[in-house]
């Protein structure tokens, strides 16, 4: 299958770009074949979205609602295909890939409801005064989107942006394009008006970092690694330009005494394992308190081994395969770094192809790499506490601050505890890994800037504008 380019309500070849192998992770063979854009086509999706900004943020607000609604049909009438996509390319396992899929029809229902709420603000100053702020569009946003929920993580800008009154170009993932075009084909079977959205799949060199420079695009939505992430703040400092970043993040887990075990084994092992580990808010780190160390050392072992390695069509296969081979040799030396210093393998270790079993590590320390270093994969430590306190302290212990998850059946002590914990979001008593299409999705320290979903996505693609009235003669001092 060959997949083009979409620029400016139309599907193109590439002309001085690429056509590139877009490869099934499971098995290494090739899935379809991609257009990539060059600097042609990122000049032309760039002038399209800048052509199109004045007519769609002037769009009344029921007409954005419609079209994004009908997008959100055409995603559910394509489910099956969509969530077929994610497994082919991204890895995804059956039942990650049909909740991705799910998610994006929601995504484009919450967004439509935000088209109406672009909320501004009526201050009363002075006698015979009216003061306004109001929220408007920046015009062209670039959206650089991740390889692990390709669809979601893209989707979360786009709808957002959309309903908010902007224009969009949208990078995916160069391992997975194919996502995008899904984007591409809803929109364009909702009617969507030609510049308004444009899908230029590209390397990050020949496209990304050209968005990111490129004066016309006045914001710069990314998910990805914190490394990439600087260098974009960077880019875009040079020109005042305002950035989304939500970047990397090695999320605890902290357990209390008072937690029922079994349910803290199933809490941890759904965060650390979901999609192979391959989320930013998968929980990487275990940190348990002193009482139940051992116990649930022996219990959550036992629970990581039964889960099912294998086809990702298959619908009781949990861990697919990573997105790269590379990823494999990177977990590969974490793990040899940790047992030289004293970590005990508990499980897993191994690989075969792109499947990694899923490993869990105990009595991780600080001195050791996988402390502190994403895996991006199957892979979890456990860390011992002596108290509540120190679990604070071992879980602030770190230059991210994406998620957390507080296991203790005393909630005044997790209220109390969350407000000190590092992290821009705080789960208490449930897994690291959730989210909604609606709340403030965000880390802190290196884990990112901004925030994603509803209200809060409406906040970041506008820009507040103070406007006065002065309807009697204006008292003036001279």
């Amino acid at each position: 299958m060959e997949y083009q380019l979409y620029i400016n309500g139309k599907w193109k070849n590439t002309e001085s770009g690429s056509v590139v192998s877009d490869l099934n992770p499971a098995d290494g063979s090739v899935y379809a074949q991609v257009h990539f854009a060059g600097p042609a086509e990122v000049e032309e999706a760039v002038a399209a979205a800048d052509h199109a900004w004045k007519s769609w943020a002037e769009t009344p607000a029921a007409d954005k609602e419609a079209i994004l609604l009908k997008a959100g049909d055409w995603m559910q009438e394509h489910i099956d295909e969509v969530a077929g996509v994610l497994m082919d390319e991204s890895g995804s396992a059956f039942g990650k890939a049909y909740f991705e899929a799910g998610f994006a029809v929601d995504l484009f229902r919450a967004a439509a409801g935000e088209c109406r709420r672009v909320f501004g603000e009526i201050q009363q100053q002075a006698p015979g005064e009216i003061s306004m702020i109001r929220r408007l569009p920046f015009g062209v946003v670039a959206g650089i989107a991740p390889f692990n929920f390709p669809l979601l993580l893209a989707l979360k800008k786009v709808v957002y942006a959309l309903a908010a009154g902007n224009t969009f170009v949208l990078k995916p993932a160069s391992a997975t394009p194919v996502s995008g075009v899904m984007i591409a084909k809803a929109l364009d079977a909702a009617g969507l008006p030609a510049g308004v959205f444009n899908l230029i799949p590209g390397s990050g060199e020949a496209v990304g970092n050209r968005l990111v420079e490129d004066p016309r695009v006045k914001m710069v939505a990314f998910t990805g690694s914190t490394a990439v992430g600087k260098g974009i703040a960077a880019r875009a400092s040079v020109l005042f330009k305002k950035y989304s970043l939500e970047m990397g993040g090695k999320n605890p887990l902290i357990l209390l005494r008072d937690f029922d075990l079994d349910q803290a084994v199933r809490i941890a092992g759904f965060g650390a394992f979901f999609h192979q580990g391959q989320i930013c808010m998968c929980t990487s780190r275990l940190i348990v308190e002193e009482p139940l160390y051992d116990k649930f050392c022996e219990k959550f072992t036992a629970y990581a081994k039964t889960m099912k390695v294998g086809d990702p069509h298959a619908m009781d296969t949990v861990i697919g395969p990573l997105i790269k081979k590379e990823q494999c040799a990177i977990i590969d030396s974490q793990i040899e770094d940790a047992v030289s210093k004293g970590a005990v393998l508990l499980t897993g270790g191994t690989h075969e192809g792109n499947y990694y079993q899923p490993t869990v590590l105990k009595d991780v320390t600080p001195d050791m790499r996988i402390f502190y270093e994403e895996s991006f994969g199957p892979v979890t430590s456990i860390i011992k506490a002596k108290d509540a306190q120190d679990a604070v302290r071992l879980c602030n212990d770190n230059e991210y601050g994406l998620s957390s998850s507080l296991l203790t059946n005393d909630l005044s002590n997790a209220m109390a505890l969350s407000l000190e914990m590092e992290a821009g979001m705080v789960h208490i008593n449930n897994a690291t890994v959730s989210d909604n299409s609606t709340v403030a999705f965000g880390g802190v320290k290196n884990s990112g800037v901004g925030r994603e979903g509803g209200s809060y996505s409406i906040d970041e693609f506008t820009e507040l504008k103070w406007i006065t009235v002065q309807y009697t003669p204006a008292q003036l001092p001279f």
